[in-house]
């Protein structure tokens, strides 16, 4: 089984897709995708479901749904010899369970890249750890299960991924800073910063990228709306961290160039 979640949902048995079209037995399969191998519990699948408002026909109707994606199995596997649609979506005890080997999965190559390059970062392997975390991003292809309508328990998936997203985003940025390509990514951060208008690190990231290409008196333009931002919508002060580099830019430290062990310790502040 080949599983994609990060973008639409696409779920592959024999290189047959066995998503449903329905919104509903969607939610299922993505469900079950994200935990496969885990056996999900009945009540977990109608709050995702149905939330709070669960019906009385709730058992009946989940049952329905379980067979339309058996179906969508047993299309794409006629084979009577192999596993059945109840072997690879199984009933378990109070749950249900995706138990087909899964052969790819872009979220766990995502997972596994990133925490490749994070260690290559430690390491000082800065070009090692932006080819990487290149690569990990390079599996995106949208928001995670874009296609796919979603209740609260996928939501809280979906925020997890979409976090780890972001912390790879911002080591790979990271690694591009120590190899020092401070104009090349003003572009890519002034618009991180214009979407997450309270994220510290991409803030303290842009100000790098700018002293560094010469441009101090908009790093600390970059700062005061990160400060305004944070005042006004969370009543909080821009964090200690971020305060030091801002003193530093003012007092000048970060407009010439530095060593490459100078720009390391810098970034590693803004963990």
């Amino acid at each position: 089984m080949e599983i994609e979640v990060l973008g639409p949902l696409d779920i592959r048995l024999d290189g047959t897709s066995i998503v449903p079209s329905a919104g509903k037995p969607r939610q299922i399969l993505a469900l079950l995708a994200l935990r496969a191998g885990r056996i999900v519990p009945v009540p977990v699948l109608m709050e995702e479901i149905w939330g709070d408002r669960i019906p009385r026909s709730a058992q009946t109707t989940l049952q329905t749904y379980i067979l339309q994606l058996r179906r969508r199995i047993s299309a794409a596997r006629p084979d009577v010899r192999r596993p059945t649609a109840k072997d690879v979506l199984s009933t378990r005890f109070g749950g249900y369970l995706l138990s087909e080997p899964v052969l790819s999965s872009d979220v766990g190559t995502f997972q596994r890249l990133t925490a490749e390059g994070s260690a290559a970062l430690e390491r000082g392997e800065a070009g090692l750890a932006a080819d990487v975390l290149g690569r990990a991003l390079g599996l995106w292809h949208g928001s995670a299960l874009i296609d796919v309508p979603t209740g609260h328990v996928l939501d809280t998936e979906i925020l997890g991924i979409e976090e780890a997203r972001a912390r790879a985003l911002e080591l790979r940025i990271e690694a591009d800073l120590r190899l020092g390509r401070h104009a090349e990514l003003l572009g890519e951060l002034r618009m991180l910063v214009a979407q997450h208008p309270m994220h510290e690190s991409f803030h303290a990231q842009l100000m790098i990228a700018l002293c560094r290409s010469g441009h101090t008196w908009r790093a600390l333009d970059v700062y005061q709306q990160l400060r305004s931002a944070l005042v006004g919508e969370l009543g909080v002060e821009p964090s200690d961290r971020i305060q030091r580099l801002h003193q530093q830019v003012l007092g000048g430290g970060l407009d010439k160039p530095r060593s490459t062990y100078v720009e390391r310790d810098l970034a590693l502040e803004l963990r």
